[in-house]
């Protein structure tokens, strides 16, 4: 728990895939899939990892020129690489902007996070695929994204950080422990009480019952005489 930290030094697949990093079990097949895997950062990438971001959620209509007129506010790009479809050609909705300067670099990563473009809050984080340990990319069940709908989410990231562990007492230990002789006793006399309540409501009740009989008789009774005197009456009137 001393090592504990918000945002991940190192990808573990099991790690990212748990809200406070601490999952002992995969919960999900990607994650089993992101374990087993064994990727190889692209070779075929170029520029200094250490002074690139990673720039997403893109609108599918913004362009390399859109993407170089807002981020060049912060300083120096060196390059611009905006992924797209080998087939279409058409935007995967991120990309990856090389600065010259890493002030530059942390600037942008600063104040370019939840920026309005093109109608699209895009998210910025600083390059994993080469600099994290341990990186799987999300078509392999890693990443840090994911959907709330999805049932994938993956933690440590910028985005969705760990949540600190929390840790409870052992309440049943700390019953069983001290005082608890003492606590068994008035858990006993509690017993008890109920028990001699329960007793004198019934001998109450008991009590009250002869009460209610007799009430209900003389209610009877009542009711019987005045349904005789109604019958006498019509009688009469009938006689007449």
């Amino acid at each position: 728990m001393n090592d504990w930290a918000p945002i991940a030094k190192e990808y573990d697949p099991l790690k990212a895939g748990s809200i406070d990093g601490t999952d002992e079990e995969p919960h999900d097949r990607a994650v089993w899939r992101a374990m087993l895997a064994r990727y190889v950062p692209n070779k075929g990438v170029t520029g200094d990892p250490h002074l690139t971001l990673f720039v997403a959620r893109l609108n599918l209509q913004t362009t390399e020129e859109k993407l170089k007129e807002v981020f060049s506010r912060y300083g120096d790009i060196r390059k611009i690489r905006l992924v797209r479809d080998l087939v279409t050609g058409f935007s995967k909705g991120y990309a990856f902007i090389e600065y010259k300067e890493e002030r530059a670099l942390l600037k942008a990563h600063r104040d370019a996070n939840r920026l309005v473009i093109d109608q699209h809050e895009i998210f910025v984080d600083f390059e994993l695929e080469r600099t994290l340990k341990g990186w799987i990319p999300r078509r392999l069940g890693g990443g840090f994204g994911g959907k709330k709908e999805s049932g994938q989410l993956r933690f440590g990231g910028r985005d969705r950080p760990f949540r600190k562990p929390i840790n409870l007492p052992n309440m049943k230990n700390d019953f069983y422990a001290e005082g608890s002789a003492e606590k068994r006793n008035w858990s006993r006399e509690g017993t008890r009480d109920w028990r001699t309540r329960d007793r004198d409501h019934e001998r109450s009740r008991e009590k009250r019952w002869p009460e209610r009989e007799r009430a209900w008789g003389e209610s009877e009774r009542e009711r019987d005489s005045k349904e005789e005197k109604s019958r006498g009456r019509e009688r009469k009137d009938r006689d007449r």
